[in-house]
């Protein structure tokens, strides 16, 4: 008796490992465009289109929390944009007052866990307000900085992970991270600092911050993680094309814009 023959690996009607590289990566350009030019025109552009992102991010996070509430989801969204885009119009100091009538709003429309929402909420706003604030109180170079540590992080981590594969880093959190992909990232983060020290003149201690900054992002998308499986989601939203949701691609820039803001509140 002859036995079935194993499948191969290189079957083409199974989905290969970079099945979705192509999307992701035409949605990256998007997005990258689009925040790129809203980075270099500064003001209402970014602070909009931050707002917007930060909206939907809440409008994700209120609808993983109840389900069947889309409608009253979306309100919270709008909440969220209006609350930033305004918060973004008033000093540093009295920007949390606005920042938390959507979290109230958020919390009161809630019939579960809301220290787990109030929490992960509050570090969406702020962290978003953060990028706002930060692009408005420094020179513009420093939030391409940033933006591009985060994208080097994720890029990394997706391609090292994806090639070397390897021990995984949390999986009972996040079962697709690998300390391979991890320690990618946070080459790629330093070798970006780098860049900017060669090409635009920062000090050279951006190098060694950038790897924190990675840090941070990683710690986002992990947190976010977290929050999905304690939810049981999969994806934030399908708003993005290779991606999912707009917490799914953000949550590492929360992250890293999260700290970023701490210390240039704390120490300038």
């Amino acid at each position: 008796m002859t036995s079935a023959p194993r499948p191969s690996s290189s079957d083409p009607t199974k989905p290969g490992r970079w099945a979705d590289l192509w999307l992701r990566s035409l949605s990256a350009v998007v997005l990258l465009g689009l925040g790129g030019a809203s980075i270099h025109f500064g003001g209402a552009a970014f602070a909009g289109f931050v707002a917007i992102c930060v909206g939907a991010v809440f409008w994700e996070i209120l609808r993983m929390f109840c389900a069947d509430r889309t409608r009253v989801a979306l309100a919270g969204g709008i909440v969220a944009t209006a609350a930033v885009f305004g918060a973004s119009l008033l000093s540093v100091w009295l920007a949390p007052l606005v920042l938390l009538v959507p979290l109230l709003f958020g919390a009161w429309l809630l019939d579960g866990p809301r220290k787990a929402f109030l929490v992960v909420a509050a570090w969406v706003l702020f962290a978003g307000f953060g990028l706002i604030w930060l692009r408005d109180a420094y020179w513009v170079g420093w939030t391409f900085w940033l933006i591009f540590v985060v994208v080097a992080t994720d890029v990394a981590g997706y391609f090292v992970g994806k090639h070397f594969g390897g021990p995984k880093l949390w999986p009972a959190v996040s079962p697709k991270k690998t300390w391979s992909g991890t320690s990618g990232g946070w080459a790629a983060a330093a070798a970006m600092g780098l860049v900017f020290v060669l090409l635009l003149g920062m000090p050279a201690d951006i190098i060694w911050i950038s790897v924190f900054v990675s840090m941070a992002s990683q710690a986002g998308d992990i947190a976010e993680s977290a929050l999905k499986r304690r939810l049981a989601v999969k994806d934030s939203s399908q708003l993005i094309p290779g991606h999912g949701g707009v917490f799914d691609r953000f949550d590492g820039m929360l992250g890293a814009g999260a700290l970023c803001f701490v210390v240039a509140i704390t120490w300038g």
